[in-house]
C-alpha cells in the first residue's frame, strides 16, 4: 500500500457517526453546511461531504435532547473535543467555508484562527458541534503537502 501523503490522489473516506434526529440532521448537514444529500431512509443519510461519504444514522437512545459525549485535550492552548473528525481542505475553501457557515454555528468550540503559527504543520482550523454533539473540525494548510504531517 503506497503511503496516502505521497499519493495526488487520495481516495474518499466513508464516515458514520450518530445523531439523535434524522431531520434535525438532514437540517444541519444539508441546508446549514451545504452538504448534498446522497441515499436515505427513515434511518440514516448519505452526505456529500466535500467529496466524502459522511453518514448520519439515527440512535434514538442518544434522546431528542441528548448529546455524544466527549473528553478534551489540550492543543496549541485550546480545548479540543475528542473524538471529532472533519476535512482538510484547502486554505481558500476552508475560509470560506468559515464564512458560509457562521450564520448558522450558535457557538464554535473553537473560532476559526491559524493554530501553530510560524511553526512546523501550521494550520487554519475552527471546531463546532452538530446538534448531536459530533464535533467537527474544518482545517486547512498552505503548502497541504509539506506540512499536513509535519513534526
Amino acid at each position: 500500500m503506497t503511503n496516502p501523503t505521497h499519493n495526488p490522489i487520495l481516495t474518499p473516506f466513508h464516515l458514520a457517526v450518530q445523531v439523535r434526529d434524522i431531520e434535525e440532521a438532514r437540517d444541519f448537514y444539508g441546508r446549514c453546511l451545504g452538504f448534498k444529500e446522497g441515499r436515505s431512509s427513515q434511518h440514516w443519510i448519505d452526505f456529500d461531504m466535500f467529496g466524502h461519504q459522511f453518514v448520519t444514522h439515527l440512535n434514538k437512545a442518544i434522546g431528542i435532547r441528548g448529546q455524544i459525549q466527549q473528553i478534551t485535550n489540550s492543543v496549541d492552548s485550546h480545548a479540543v473535543p475528542v473524538p471529532h473528525f472533519g476535512v482538510v481542505l484547502e486554505f481558500s475553501d476552508w475560509s470560506k467555508f468559515a464564512e458560509r457557515v457562521r450564520p448558522h454555528i450558535s457557538e464554535f468550540i473553537i473560532e476559526p484562527y491559524i493554530r501553530f503559527k510560524d511553526q512546523p504543520g501550521e494550520q487554519g482550523t475552527f471546531f463546532f458541534k452538530d446538534p448531536s454533539g459530533n464535533a467537527l473540525e474544518f482545517k486547512a494548510f498552505k503548502d497541504i503537502n509539506s506540512q499536513l504531517f509535519a513534526n
